[in-house]
């Protein structure tokens, strides 16, 4: 059973944490041993951050960006002459855009629960060097049949990664530290979409060498790019806060108990998550309400995520610029877009709110698809339709960090959190397989439609922000308004987020 406190907190620290971590009990078998009676007093929590910040993150950060790098370049693959070389119709391209979301899906809640079972610094390298293979095979495909046989693995072996990484952030920091690191590491996918279009301006060049066409370079030195990293990764990713060995015991301690106590923190009954196994948890999840109501929100930022990142090279192609012209002006939009989901996170974490920062991005999405629908019926002005693209995307980065890490927060016990953002995101990334064929090649160079269904996504995903925000303070204010003591602390461990102690953020 997870740790428990029943006494008053006398002394308190930094954050509204003790300075003398009481000792449970009992502690779970499969947690390391609590630290009974350790000094917090001395702790520096701006410096322990910064420490976490600077040894977590931009490992994390390089792992994304090659996972995005590498399941976006199709589209940069595209428009260096890929459909044409493999002989392939319009629908065959965007069926081997789609088959990779439906085992991306399917696979993503086991990944999460073997994470933790395997170890991070084990898992994560691991699924990497099994992806970066598939994509260097992709390299050498010669039909349509091999090119969709070879995203199908693509999806099974990417799964566990962004999930993954989003829940391991969990593992190391609280709900008011979590958007700001999510969107950093998040933000790599909007460097790799600037760098994507870099990378394949420069490596389309390459065409012709060692017989293979320049897309085919494109999928092989992005793939062995891939392999290389994950090596490194073995040895530079740590596990978690209980043996990271750059934390000093106090400083451990600190970053351990004030995890376990964080869901309860303003309750004035301190309960300790749950960090041990049981399938409850995860049926928990998966029939928790929140979870699916969430996930209208997800579709209404993702739709619009995959379908700029998979289609705007070309997109922009469409309207009448050069290929190499067109790789080159995907890079300030990512780059913009990066900068804003980092400032955007900042602010939300420092409110300690989600929900207004994310209705206010995809306002932002809103207004971008409807200058594009509207420049593209008018027809005649390819810059204004860049602007609205331009606008969309600087709604949809930071919306998309603070919508998983909104969910994560209202997740509480270690496996149903785990479990939970697996299906959120795993789920969620079926928007990927719609967004694949939202622009069809017969719709260009206007792509009205794709404009059109993407706008209706990012609508429906508003009316959920809204639902999940007068739910959330719903139940909290029933809870404030319930006794306390009416269930012991092991039980309100056991009960999660649906415990009277817990209080979800908004």
């Amino acid at each position: 059973m997870a740790s428990m406190m029943r006494n008053p907190l006398t002394t308190t620290h930094n954050d509204s944490y003790p300075e003398k971590l009481p000792l449970p009990a009992t502690a779970p078998k499969e947690q390391p041993p609590d630290y009974p009676g350790v000094d917090t007093s001395c702790v520096d929590p701006k410096k322990v951050l910064l420490k976490m910040d600077l040894h977590l993150i931009p490992m994390l950060a390089l792992l994304y960006l090659l996972s995005f790098l590498d399941r976006g370049n199709i589209g940069n693959a595209r428009i260096e002459g890929l459909v044409e070389s493999l002989n392939m119709t319009g629908p065959q391209y965007n069926w081997c855009l789609t088959v990779f979301f439906f085992t991306y899906c399917a696979f993503e809640v086991p990944s999460n629960l073997l994470l933790k079972r395997l170890r991070p610094s084990i898992w994560l390298p691991s699924i990497m060097v099994a992806w970066g293979t598939v994509m260097t095979l992709m390299g050498i495909v010669q039909d349509f049949k091999g090119l969709l046989i070879a995203r199908i693995f693509l999806g099974v072996t990417e799964a566990g990664l962004y999930p993954g990484v989003a829940y391991y952030i969990t593992m190391w920091y609280c709900r008011t530290e979590a958007q700001f690191r999510q969107a950093m590491f998040f933000s790599a996918a909007s460097v790799a979409g600037a760098f994507s279009g870099l990378l394949a301006f420069a490596i389309a060049k390459m065409d012709g060498v060692g017989g293979y066409e320049g897309w085919r370079w494109i999928f092989i030195l992005e793939g062995i790019l891939t392999v290389v990293v994950a090596i490194i990764a073995f040895f530079t990713i740590y596990d978690f806060p209980e043996t990271a060995k750059f934390l000093t015991e106090p400083e451990r301690a600190w970053v351990v108990h004030r995890l376990r106590y964080q869901g309860s923190k303003n309750s004035g009954q301190m309960v300790a998550e749950s960090e041990h196994f049981k399938w409850k948890y995860v049926r928990e999840a998966f029939t928790d309400w929140q979870i699916y109501l969430g996930l209208w929100m997800y579709w209404g930022i993702v739709c619009p995520l995959y379908g700029t990142s998979l289609f705007l090279p070309t997109i922009i192609r469409e309207l009448g610029y050069t290929s190499s012209t067109a790789q080159l002006l995907t890079v300030p939009i990512y780059i913009t877009a990066a900068i804003l989901a980092v400032v955007v996170a900042w602010f939300s974490d420092r409110s300690g709110q989600r929900s207004p920062y994310i209705f206010t991005c995809m306002c932002v999405i809103t207004i971008g698809f409807i200058i594009c629908i509207s420049a593209s019926a008018h027809g005649g002005v390819p810059g204004v339709v860049y602007a609205g693209i331009f606008i969309a995307v600087c709604g949809i980065y930071p919306a998309f960090p603070g919508n998983v890490t909104w969910i994560s927060n209202n997740l509480a016990g270690s496996y149903k959190r785990s479990a939970g953002m697996a299906i959120h995101i795993g789920m969620g990334n079926l928007a990927g397989a719609m967004a694949s064929n939202f622009y069809r090649s017969s719709d260009g160079p206007k792509y009205i439609l794709g404009h059109a269904l993407e706008l209706a996504f990012v609508a429906v995903g508003l009316c959920a922000v809204v639902g999940l925000r007068w739910n959330y303070a719903r139940i909290n204010g029933k809870r404030e308004r319930m006794p306390l003591g009416e269930y012991s602390d092991a039980e309100n461990s056991e009960k999660g987020d649906r415990a009277p102690t817990f209080r979800y953020v908004l």
